[in-house]
């Protein structure tokens, strides 16, 4: 008998009432913090924590917490709806649809290289800037692709925000996972790149061949060509040069974003402040005229209103414990038991407890700055380094993307995808044990080698 999730939504709204009902459960506690000079950031004052008055949180305090978490979550959610709405701009002159139904022919006999091709693509994206909210508006033109190449929808889903989930958690140098992890446990960025490089070559390979297997098991008849035709030849005007011009735009776009990244530490305003840049140009050159590119950004908010209401009510989560003082108590009741282990154990624990904290505070770059500088005073204790520490977080925060129905945006991705959270952790659930088994190994080995 196959188990039946509710919707995303009410699976999300669930969780903030457990959340608030821990604040009556557990006792209220914080940790003193400092501002990071350099950045700004509130870290965690190592052996700070203590006890503070109880905040239970009453149930209007819940009801209230998710628009305080859609609040909190504006830019996310701001560049879900910019982002998604000059993809349907983009897709309303029909020039994304005629390249996909030409690539799909490009790749007809040679399907299969469609699917190592997406996975590197969006691993490298999740290793370079941990891609993760900018796969939603995609979502459902990931699923256009796959269908037309005889994929299932959890295909579609696998090798976009399955792979970018798996690039993020094991790359050297992904500035929101890593590289802000070792700068919270005070180490030097872009070290003991080695290991880390080996773990995510193993990893993504790993998870590829997972897609092909699924892929190849899960085979469907592609839709006639002529459904999509219809929908690409709604601008049977737009010339080739057009057609270039649009996509040019996307890939320009995208590349504007990753250079300042890295160059202007460029964030998601940026992110959507260029893209709806690109779709206003995308709706001028492919003729749909300014109340026509109105109309379609119109549309393209409607199609993402879902997604932004999850990333919402994910954030709420943490608003609610955050509120109700319990976060810090939940870091503090994970890492203490880690003191009284054998190195090899204590990281392995602390592995598992980093997987658990991620269930409350499901934002990768929120829980490296709340953990680290704990967990790397208590690595200290034990025995072994500090990049030992930030390793456990990586793939214990890490991977726990993939299975968490408390991040919003891979909850936003499955539900443009129409894909069922049941369905996709019947497909991911194996695949995540093995990973987990792969970091495992490396965590013993960099152990025993005081890496």
């Amino acid at each position: 008998m196959s188990i039946r999730l509710p919707h995303p939504l009410i699976l999300l709204l669930a969780c903030v009432v457990l959340a608030a009902l821990a604040t009556h459960w557990l006792p209220a506690g914080q940790f003193e913090r400092r501002a990071d000079p350099e950045t700004g950031a509130e870290l965690v004052v190592p052996g700070s924590y203590h006890a503070v008055p109880e905040a239970p949180v009453s149930v209007m305090q819940t009801l209230v917490a998710v628009p305080k978490g859609m609040v909190a979550a504006g830019q996310v959610i701001a560049t879900v709806f910019l982002v998604g709405g000059a993809f349907v701009v983009i897709d309303r002159t029909g020039a994304l649809r005629l390249a996909l139904l030409a690539l799909a022919r490009v790749l007809n006999r040679r399907r299969a290289l469609a699917i190592p091709a997406c996975c590197l693509f969006f691993a490298a994206g999740g290793v370079l800037e941990n891609m993760q909210e900018e796969i939603i508006a995609l979502a459902p033109i990931l699923v256009l692709l796959a269908t037309q190449l005889g994929f299932d929808r959890i295909t579609a889903v696998a090798m976009s925000a399955g792979a970018a989930a798996v690039g993020a958690a094991m790359s050297p140098i992904n500035p929101f996972q890593v590289m802000l992890a070792q700068k919270s446990a005070e180490l030097a960025p872009f070290t003991n790149v080695g290991l880390r490089l080996v773990l995510l070559v193993l990893a993504v390979g790993f998870w590829i061949a997972w897609t092909l297997r699924h892929a190849r098991r899960h085979q469907i008849e592609p839709p006639v060509e002529a459904g999509i035709r219809t929908a690409a030849d709604s601008k049977p005007g737009l010339s080739a040069t057009r057609t270039g011009l649009i996509l040019g735009s996307v890939v320009a776009g995208f590349g504007l974003f990753v250079f300042g990244l890295i160059y202007w530490s460029y964030g998601f305003d940026e992110l959507s402040a260029i893209f709806l840049v690109v779709g206003l140009f995308a709706g001028i050159v492919g003729g749909l005229g300014i109340s026509g590119t109105a109309e379609a950004f119109g549309e393209g908010f409607r199609e993402m209103a879902v997604a932004g209401l999850l990333i919402g009510f994910a954030r709420a989560i943490f608003v609610v414990l955050e509120q109700g003082h319990v976060i810090d108590t939940i870091v503090y009741g994970l890492s203490s038991p880690l003191q009284n282990q054998p190195p090899v154990l204590a990281a392995l624990g602390m592995m598992g407890a980093q997987t658990l904290i991620h269930f409350p505070v499901p934002s990768v770059s929120g829980q490296a700055v709340l953990t680290m500088p704990v967990m790397a005073p208590v690595a200290d204790v034990i025995g072994f380094s500090r990049q030992v520490a930030v390793l456990a977080f990586q793939s214990g925060g890490g991977l726990a993307e993939l299975i968490t129905p408390t991040n919003g945006a891979m909850m936003a991705v499955l539900a443009g995808a129409g894909v069922r959270f049941e369905a996709w952790l019947r497909f991911v659930l194996p695949a995540y044990l093995i990973l987990m088994a792969m970091a495992a190994l490396a965590l013993v080995y960099a152990v025993a080698t005081n890496w």
